[in-house]
């Protein structure tokens, strides 16, 4: 008795776990699981006897193997199948049966033959070629048919093999394996193929589930009508699996390099400082000479820097000629550069190669009631780099100024500190350093927290009165500085490779990590 209760018990524990698991599965699993058989195992066999669509073929089977109740076997085939030229053929004809059936009925020239057969200068080269190669034509005054291209054209098996594509290639018999061989040596009517396929096989649990009833009536979803008509209870609802791995959903989202551009924008907004804005493209006015930036300087030539073909020259605002003297003969206890300024050279076109250009264009824009001030800018910059994994001819720089009669060297590194810390280095440091433009000039290096080690990241400094004097016309202390700011989203992102900021591989752009701080 205790044992025939429990083989009861085992047999109703059993009968409840098949109809749980059928009626979490899908309509679309329940119509395609019964066609999976040992013949019938392939997406296409399925998808002939079901009368399904593919795509619905293929999600149930996913979900079903996520069910444990199939598995799909991948493999791999090799398969001959038609190319370009096969596929014109399949429908017009070969170009020599063409040719052959124009002789047919009577001997024809070359010149008829062509515009009968309709063949153009090539298909009638490879065809007489052909043709005459294998005694299936004569000519003489005319081109006559053979008794042997009489019969190729009944008989050539073309049409036949080409309507019998896709073969696998471990399949072809004798006959398929001789057209193979021909064909392969003409241009685009055939080509070999890898393709993947999946086999498709019953779990010993699917074997089980298969013997239920899946013919089951149950609630997919649950709407106004069901509810009104009160048909929830009469039915059962079909069951959800949450354990079930669920495919990821890639949100929209801006690209990583902004994310970090707009924080730090968002940063220096938030310690009080306007925006500066203004072309990639700079007259080299603006770029070198406006900065004290001497025009034999190596920075000015082709290897560094990108100059514009058109339009290869800019205009010069009116304050060239103070930027002349101060280059020509200096100022005070300045002697300038002792060479003779060249207008021409300052007028020529560059991609900018730092921001600091527009530094140099909001200090000559600046009235009376603008000073003090704060700015700053976040832009492209261009360099003549060769392209690894560690440079690029494009890089990102956030430039700042800070314009006021009572500032000194302790405020410029307060303002650089803070900045840092802010985007997550809370340790900064200064080595002392030489910039034409700048003077005190320093080197700026922070912390890294995990890594334990100093990055140097750029430059800063007071600019110079070489070039506070022309600009705004007197000497009044500048605090400027102009780090790289790629160096700082390689280190949040762990990117070992710059290339990889601008590379845009979709599937990195939705796996990265967003910007936050």
């Amino acid at each position: 008795m205790i044992e025939a209760f429990f083989t009861k018990e085992t047999f109703r524990k059993e009968k409840r776990k098949m109809n749980d698991i059928v009626k979490k599965l899908h309509p679309l699993e329940r119509k395609v699981l019964p066609f999976v058989t040992e013949k019938i195992n392939s997406v296409k066999n399925i998808v002939e006897k079901s009368k399904m669509q593919e795509v619905e073929v293929q999600r149930a089977l996913l979900w079903l193997e996520n069910k444990k109740l199939v598995v799909n076997v991948k493999n791999e085939r090799e398969v001959v199948v038609l190319a370009k030229n096969g596929e014109k053929y399949l429908k017009e004809g070969f170009p020599e049966i063409r040719f052959l059936k124009a002789i047919e009925k009577a001997s024809l020239d070359l010149k008829k033959i062509k515009e009968v057969a309709k063949l153009d200068d090539n298909e009638l080269s490879i065809s007489i070629g052909k043709l005459k190669r294998e005694k299936l034509i004569e000519i003489k005054d005319k081109i006559n048919i053979t008794k042997e291209g009489r019969d190729f054209i009944l008989n050539n098996g073309y049409d036949v093999f080409l309507k019998s594509l896709p073969l696998k290639t471990d399949t072809l018999n004798e006959e398929q394996k001789y057209f193979v061989k021909q064909l392969t040596e003409r241009k685009e009517i055939i080509e070999n193929k890898k393709i993947n396929d999946f086999e498709t096989k019953l779990t010993p649990l699917g074997k089980d589930i298969v013997k239920e009833n899946l013919n089951v009536d149950l609630i997919e979803s649950l709407n106004s009508s069901i509810l009104l008509n009160k048909e929830w209870k009469k039915k059962e609802f079909r069951q959800y699996d949450v354990s079930l791995n669920v495919g990821s959903l890639s949100s929209g989202k801006r690209h990583f390099v902004n994310q970090a551009i707009d924080y730090a924008r968002r940063t220096w907004m938030d310690m009080g400082f306007k925006e500066m804005q203004g072309s990639l493209v700079q007259t080299s006015f603006w770029t070198f000479d406006a900065l004290f930036t001497p025009q034999d300087h190596p920075v000015r030539e082709m290897q560094d820097t990108f100059f514009l073909n058109n339009p290869e020259k800019g205009k010069l605002p009116g304050i060239y000629a103070n930027v002349k003297k101060m280059h020509e003969e200096g100022y005070g206890k300045s002697k300038g550069w002792q060479y003779k300024w060249n207008l021409e050279e300052a007028k020529k076109n560059v991609l900018r190669t730092h921001t600091t250009s527009l530094s140099a264009h909001m200090l000559a824009s600046l009235t009376k009631k603008d000073i003090p001030g704060k700015y700053f800018a976040i832009g492209k910059c261009f360099r003549n780099e060769t392209l690894d994994w560690k440079h690029l001819f494009e890089f990102n720089q956030t430039e700042g100024i800070v314009i006021d009669e009572n500032v000194n060297f302790r405020d410029l590194l307060g303002y650089l500190k803070e900045f840092f810390k802010k985007m997550g280095f809370e340790k900064a440091r200064f080595r002392p350093a030489y910039f034409a433009y700048t003077s005190h000039s320093t080197e700026i290096d922070v912390f890294h927290p995990v890594h334990k080690e100093w990055i140097e990241l750029g430059g800063a400094g007071i600019m110079r009165p070489e070039v506070t004097i022309p600009i705004i016309g007197k000497d009044i202390p500048v605090l400027a500085w102009g780090p790289g700011f790629d160096r700082l989203i390689l280190d949040y992102y762990k990117i070992q490779d710059i290339r990889m900021l601008y590379k845009n591989d979709i599937k990195h752009l939705r796996e990265i990590k967003a910007w936050m701080k």
